[in-house]
């Protein structure tokens, strides 16, 4: 299955999360969403980063063949680092680092070095200024909608004022950077993100329990 490149950065995308898929039927989980589908989101937690223990590159690279699609793995993890190359041999087409584990630009240089998509993300309450230094180098900057860790949270309302600052620094700049959200986002959630700035939608139990 010869895989997709991703959707023109600016475009409105839809990033279905597995986590929240049936892991019993995750191949058939997939496949009913791929039609939807811009990019796969695979959410990576290590237990230390964050309290919950989640997907490695083994997983990833059993699901490979179930879509075209690129695959984004989204790093939760204290030493990212050490999982760049792992999760490129499985199938990554992207990553995405927390700016909060710090050794921002090596991280970026490193996973460009393998030729790897690379996202920036930073959890609700880390201040907007901690990723506005580094969009000259990322692909897409990730604002936590909730505190990364568990699938099912509430959307944060107030974190639509950092997406605003994203967007309005990426414009002044005229940097072609998308701007992702994940957390809580659902049909009532999802417009207001939009029109904060964002143009890539997180969704996991707003996807995949519609399925069901």
């Amino acid at each position: 299955m010869a895989r997709q490149p991703a959707a023109v950065v600016g475009t409105l995308q839809l990033a279905p999360s597995i986590l929240s898929a049936d892991f019993a039927h995750l191949a058939a989980a997939i496949a009913a969403v791929e039609a939807e589908t811009d990019r796969v989101h695979i959410d990576v937690m290590d237990g230390h980063f964050v309290p919950n223990l989640t997907l490695g590159p083994p997983l990833v690279a059993s699901i490979r063949a179930c879509s075209d699609k690129p695959f984004d793995c989204h790093l939760m993890l204290t030493d990212p680092g050490a999982f760049l190359e792992p999760f490129r041999r499985a199938g990554a087409d992207a990553v995405t680092v927390h700016v909060e584990v710090g050794g921002t630009e090596a991280l970026v240089a490193e996973a460009r070095g393998l030729g790897l998509a690379v996202g920036l993300a930073c959890n609700p309450e880390t201040p907007v200024e901690a990723v506005l230094e580094y969009l000259s180098l990322v692909d897409l900057v990730l604002c936590m909608t909730v505190h990364p860790g568990f699938g099912g949270q509430a959307f944060l309302l107030e974190v639509l004022d950092k997406v605003r600052a994203v967007r309005r620094e990426l414009d002044r700049q005229g940097l072609a950077v998308d701007v992702e959200v994940d957390g809580g986002v659902d049909h009532v959630t999802a417009p207001s993100a939009v029109a904060a700035g964002a143009n890539v939608l997180v969704a996991g139990s707003a996807i995949f329990g519609a399925t069901e």
